[in-house]
C-alpha cells in the first residue's frame, strides 16, 4: 500500500456530503439566480475579481461549497475561519499573513469566515480596517440575516447574496450522481435506491442538501445486501434514515389540505382548522409549514382587530421549538383556536399591498428636508432640521408631512370597525387624523 491508497483511504472515511461537495461551477447544485451564465457572481468569480460578500442562506445550500470553489479557482491565497471558534488574534493572523502576501507576491487573500454572525463587535472591528483598505477579500458565511445579527460597518462593505433552499428536483438529481458515481459517491454500493424512496429523502430534506446526502449514505450502508449483493434501499428504509414518515396523501391532496386549513383559518373555524392541520402533521407533513402558515394568517387575516394573535402564533411556534412532537402541538393547537375566534380584517395586508405599490411604481425620494439625516451637514442643512416638530414637545402628536409631496395624500391603513381597530379609530379621531 502506497501514499495513495492511504490519501483514498482519508477521502473514502469523510462523509457522503464532504466527499460529493462540488469543485467546479459545472458541478454546483442550485443557486442558478446567483451563477448562472453572465451573472454578475459567476463573472467577478470567472474574473477573480470578487470584492468581499456575504453569502445568507439556509443550512445545505452551498454557500461553503461556492466559497470553495472560489478558493479553487482564484490565484490568490485563501484562509478559512470558523467564527465559533476564532477570536480577535486569530483574526489578526490573518490580516497579517494577507498583508504579507500583498506586499511579498502581489497576492490577494480571501478571508471565508463561517457562521460570521457570530463575530461579536470586538472581533469584527478587529476586520473592518482590513476590508476598507483592500488587504483581505471578506467572504462570509451565515444562515441569519446579516442586516439583522451582523455590525452593519461590515455588512455596509459587503455584497450581500442570497441563497435559496434547494429545490426538490435539484436534491433529487444529486442524489441520483451520487449513487452512481464511483469515485465519490456510492457507485460502488450496487445499490438500488426506490424511486419513492429517493423521492421521500428530496422532499424531507426540506431543501437541505447535507441532509439528503447523509439520509442517503445511512440507508445504504445499513441496509444488507440481498441474495444477489444488492443493496434494495425502500422508502420505509428511506423514513428511518431520515426520521420522517411519508405523506400518506399525494401532492395533490396535500396541496387541497393546506388550502382548506389556511381557509378555515379565514374563516373563524376553529374544529376544520385543527382538523385539517392535524391531518397534515399527522399525515407526513412538516409541522413548521402549518406554523409558517399560521403567523402569516395572524397578520393577514387579524391583524390589527387583534394584534394578540400575531403574538400568540409567534409564542407557539417558539414554544414547539424548546418542547419538541408531540407536546408542543399543544400550543399549536391553542394558537390556531385563537386566530380562528379573533376579530378578522384584511387592513394590515391592505396597507402593505398598497404601500409596496408605490415604492415599487413612485420610487419618489425626495424625503421632506426635516426628516433627513443632517447630523454632519451644512449650515442650511441644519436649518432644515431645525423645522422639525418634535411629536413628544406637543403631548406625543403633532400633524406634519412626513411622505414626500407626490404622495403626501397616500393613506394605506385604514382601521376597520372591529376589535381593537375600533380603539385605533377613536385615537385616530381625537388626533384628528383621516380614518
Amino acid at each position: 500500500m502506497d501514499l495513495f491508497d492511504f490519501n483514498d483511504n482519508e477521502e473514502r472515511a469523510k462523509p457522503l456530503a464532504e466527499r460529493m461537495r462540488a469543485s467546479t461551477l459545472k458541478d454546483f447544485v442550485g443557486q442558478s439566480h446567483l451563477v448562472a451564465e453572465g451573472s454578475l457572481l459567476r463573472r467577478a468569480i470567472s474574473l477573480d475579481r470578487l470584492g468581499s460578500c456575504i453569502f445568507w442562506g439556509p443550512p445545505g445550500c452551498g454557500k461553503t461549497t461556492l466559497a470553495n470553489i472560489i478558493a479553487a479557482q482564484t490565484n490568490g491565497e485563501f484562509i478559512k475561519l470558523n467564527a465559533v471558534n476564532a477570536g480577535v488574534a486569530d483574526v489578526k493572523r490573518a490580516v497579517e499573513q494577507a498583508r504579507n502576501n500583498l506586499k511579498m507576491f502581489g497576492k490577494r487573500t480571501y478571508l471565508m469566515l463561517d457562521e460570521c454572525h457570530r463575530f461579536n463587535k470586538t472581533q469584527s472591528d478587529s476586520l473592518l480596517p482590513a476590508i476598507e483598505q483592500g488587504t483581505i477579500i471578506f467572504i462570509g458565511s451565515t444562515t441569519e440575516n446579516p442586516y439583522a445579527s451582523m455590525t452593519p460597518a461590515i455588512v455596509s462593505r459587503c455584497r450581500v447574496f442570497h441563497f435559496e433552499p434547494l429545490t426538490t428536483a435539484e436534491i433529487r438529481g444529486a442524489l441520483e450522481h451520487a449513487l452512481h458515481d464511483k469515485r465519490k459517491g456510492l457507485g460502488t454500493y450496487n445499490a438500488n435506491v426506490d424511486d419513492e424512496a429517493l423521492e421521500h429523502l428530496a422532499v424531507t430534506a426540506g431543501g437541505d442538501l447535507r441532509t439528503a446526502y447523509n439520509a442517503l449514505e445511512l440507508a445504504v450502508l445499513t441496509t444488507a445486501p440481498d441474495e444477489e449483493g444488492v443493496i434494495h434501499v425502500t422508502l420505509a428504509d428511506a423514513e428511518q434514515s431520515i426520521q420522517r414518515k411519508a405523506l400518506s396523501f399525494n401532492e395533490d391532496l396535500y396541496y387541497d389540505i393546506l388550502s382548506a386549513f389556511c381557509k378555515s383559518l379565514r374563516g373563524s373555524d376553529a374544529n376544520a382548522a385543527l382538523y385539517y392541520a392535524m391531518r397534515l402533521i399527522e399525515g407526513g407533513g412538516d409541522p413548521l409549514l402549518v406554523f409558517r402558515r399560521l403567523i402569516a394568517h395572524s397578520a393577514e387575516d387579524v391583524g390589527m382587530s387583534d394584534p394578540n394573535a400575531l403574538v400568540v402564533a409567534v409564542s407557539a411556534l417558539t414554544a414547539f421549538k424548546n418542547m419538541g412532537y408531540p407536546e408542543g402541538l399543544l400550543p399549536l393547537t391553542e394558537a390556531i383556536i385563537y386566530v380562528c375566534e379573533a376579530e378578522k380584517s384584511n387592513t394590515v395586508v391592505m396597507a402593505m399591498d398598497a404601500a409596496r405599490a408605490d415604492a415599487k411604481e413612485n420610487r419618489d425620494d425626495d424625503i421632506p428636508k426635516y426628516l433627513r439625516d443632517n447630523s454632519y451637514g451644512s449650515k442650511e442643512m441644519k436649518a432644515d432640521s431645525a423645522k422639525y416638530q418634535y411629536p413628544h414637545d406637543y403631548g406625543g402628536y403633532i400633524e406634519q408631512q412626513y411622505l414626500p409631496d407626490s404622495l403626501k395624500d397616500r393613506i394605506y391603513y385604514t382601521p376597520s370597525d372591529k376589535g381593537f381597530e375600533q380603539v385605533v379609530r377613536e385615537t385616530r379621531k381625537r388626533k384628528g387624523k383621516k380614518n
